[in-house]
């Protein structure tokens, strides 16, 4: 009995190792997690996409809101996505403590549930993985949606049959059909509440500019927590300041290549060029020496997985001539999502140097002291 409980526990220290040694969980581990005690599922989709289908129980944090600047660009506490008081009031209110175990998510393509986890990450949070293939991956895995996903195939076949059969005048099958088509609705309800991707929102008003949106209280009951940040467990290894950029940027420029320092842009091609331009920034345009990835290249579309196989992320990467000596940062419009996910794909390949610009465009492109190219 002695060596049981023995191996049991070498057993549980291994597992729990392997977990927090990991930036990403698998739909199969992750499944097993939903409901339980200490855990919170976090979606970092917008409120839409939470309220169209979010894992049961789930919070929403829309990683683009994570990134919190004033109406200029202007970050009050750089290089943190949010001021520490501000970040633990939203945090807490999500009811997540210091001890929650948090899972980021998203639909599956992977950036905003990397912007979850670079904000967790940046203050300290351990407990915080990526869902590798997100809520889609999720309903693959209940036995209850695929059910409800055929019921629905079939309602749609029965609606356009009853309504073909109206319009040629044979009310007998249209009858037949339509009290068919009743009978689906009807199991499809009743399956509703048993699916573990479900439908609806409760928004709750935090106050100054913030709010939480919840599942609905027939759903799960969120109960605020108190969450504190430690200065001393502040990562920086995940996030920098347009200082620490700029800085890389005149080293580039003197030194091209051969420099210490990488900036990748991981925008699209029209807001590199400055022909589109986000959130009311003043300037267009990319910061100057950056190499262009978007963010598309990380995500593995063949799939549906977050992120692509890691020989394909090491080849991609080789390309670009981006090593592993090498201080990397990477931006996007706010950080909280394209950056946030070439920074996780180039932690989960083992590059020490690697962060997300927390301004981002939003800030650099609102500083006309700084330098950009078009």
């Amino acid at each position: 009995m002695k060596r049981l409980v023995q191996a049991l526990v070498v057993l549980a220290l291994m597992a729990g190792a392997s977990l927090a040694d990991k930036l990403t969980i698998s739909p199969e581990e992750a499944y097993k997690l939903i409901g339980k005690p200490g855990v919170m599922f976090v979606s970092g989709d917008s409120e839409t996409a939470f309220e169209n289908g979010h894992i049961v129980g789930s919070v929403n944090m829309y990683a683009h809101h994570l990134h919190h600047s004033d109406i200029m660009g202007r970050m009050h506490c750089a290089p943190l996505f949010q001021c520490p008081k501000d970040a633990e009031h939203y945090i807490g209110a999500h009811g997540i403590d210091n001890d929650t175990t948090v899972i980021a998510y998203d639909n599956w393509r992977g950036p905003n549930a990397t912007g979850v986890l670079a904000f967790f990450k940046s203050y300290g949070h351990k407990k915080v993985y990526v869902l590798d293939g997100g809520v889609d991956a999720i309903k693959a895995l209940d036995p209850n949606q695929k059910k409800y996903d055929e019921l629905k195939k079939k309602k749609r076949e029965i609606k356009r049959a009853y309504k073909k059969a109206k319009k040629a005048g044979d009310m007998k099958k249209y009858k037949e059909l339509k009290a068919e088509y009743k009978k689906i609705v009807k199991q499809m309800k009743e399956l509703e509440p048993k699916l573990i991707v479900r439908r609806g929102i409760k928004k709750v008003d935090l106050g100054n500019g913030h709010h939480a949106y919840l599942p609905p209280e027939s759903e799960a009951k969120i109960t605020p927590k108190h969450y504190k940040i430690d200065p001393k467990k502040i990562d920086l290894s995940w996030v920098a300041g347009k200082d620490e950029v700029y800085h890389a940027v005149l080293d580039r420029l003197k030194n091209g290549d051969k420099s210490k320092y990488v900036i990748i842009d991981t925008r699209s091609m029209i807001e590199i060029i400055g022909e589109r331009k986000m959130d009311n920034v003043a300037r267009g345009g990319h910061i100057p020496t950056a190499k262009f990835i978007e963010w598309k290249n990380i995500t593995d579309f063949k799939r549906h997985k977050s992120f692509r196989t890691k020989k394909e992320l090491e080849e991609l990467f080789k390309r670009y001539g981006i090593t592993k000596d090498k201080t990397i940062y990477a931006y996007c419009q706010v950080g909280t999502g394209r950056g946030s996910d070439i920074i996780t794909a180039l932690k989960l390949l083992g590059y020490p140097n690697a962060k997300v610009y927390s301004g981002s465009w939003d800030e650099w492109g609102n500083d006309m002291n700084l330098p950009i190219r078009r």
